[in-house]
């Protein structure tokens, strides 16, 4: 299926590892010049290379969580078609022994960086008549995993943002949605399930499915998502197809949620 997206400039956050490294590589595989974004050199780089080999891309080395690295980025991709807010952090922690600098942190991160970048964008969509704002939400903003009570309030502030925006867009050619993936086989998995595992010695297979077991149990596919699995839908909504498809929060999360939502 052609995607629609030739000529396109997307800009993706979060983009050299994991889910938004999928999500660069499979716009630049649909034709789409993509803005990507990261701290560390190095890193940074490397994931241009991989992107490079498919398509267009910008490295813009910024930290998209600070006001500082927004700026940068605004000044250096002007104009931009589709925003991916895929940033964003996690941890599991007893909601007792969540602190003050925790709760600031997150909402920094995985929402304060998303308004900020789309306070900039999106105006600027609104006055073309085209464009595309994609949150890159989770589950665990529908149903809150215990352990990471701090992370599903700002995957819920997510989804309130993106359907507010998308009552703005009334009449344009301007869309803003959600994706909400499950639980991710990313670069960070192997930690995470570790400090989760009762045995965090037992191997990465062994860990994953306990995680399924005790912490996940109404997951239908019963195994980590896949990068690409996310890349596919938020691709499809970055594109002109999806153009009926606004103010939405899309599942991609193994079936985690029991009912529609």
């Amino acid at each position: 299926m052609d995607l629609q997206l030739g000529g396109r400039k997307a800009l993706v956050t979060g983009s050299t590892a994991g889910i938004g490294l999928a999500i660069a590589r499979r716009l630049a595989a649909e034709g789409a010049n993509v803005v990507i974004t990261g701290r560390q050199g190095a890193k940074l780089d490397a994931a241009a290379a991989e992107i490079a080999a498919l398509g267009r891309v910008q490295a813009i080395g910024a930290d998209a969580s600070t006001a500082e690295g927004a700026e940068t980025l605004v000044r250096e991709a002007t104009e931009i078609d589709i925003l991916i807010n895929n940033l964003g952090i996690y941890e599991a922690k007893e909601f007792a022994a969540i602190s003050d600098t925790d709760w600031h942190r997150l909402f920094e991160v995985n929402v304060v960086a998303g308004a900020r970048l789309t306070r900039a964008y999106f105006p600027r969509m609104q006055a073309r008549g085209w464009g595309r704002v994609v949150f890159v939400s989770s589950e665990s903003g529908l149903v809150p995993p215990p352990d990471m009570i701090h992370y599903a309030v700002t995957k819920t502030a997510q989804m309130t943002i993106a359907r507010g925006l998308a009552q703005l867009t009334k009449g344009t050619g301007v869309t803003v949605n959600t994706v909400m993936p499950g639980p991710t086989r990313s670069n960070g998995i192997g930690d995470f399930l570790r400090s989760v595992a009762s045995d965090p010695n037992v191997s990465p297979e062994a860990m994953e499915a306990e995680f399924f077991r005790v912490h996940r149990p109404l997951s239908l596919i019963q195994r980590m998502i896949e990068p690409d699995e996310i890349a596919t839908m938020v691709a499809y909504l970055a594109s002109p197809l999806a153009a009926a498809t606004n103010g939405a929060a899309l599942r991609v999360e193994g079936g985690i949620v029991p009912t529609i939502a």
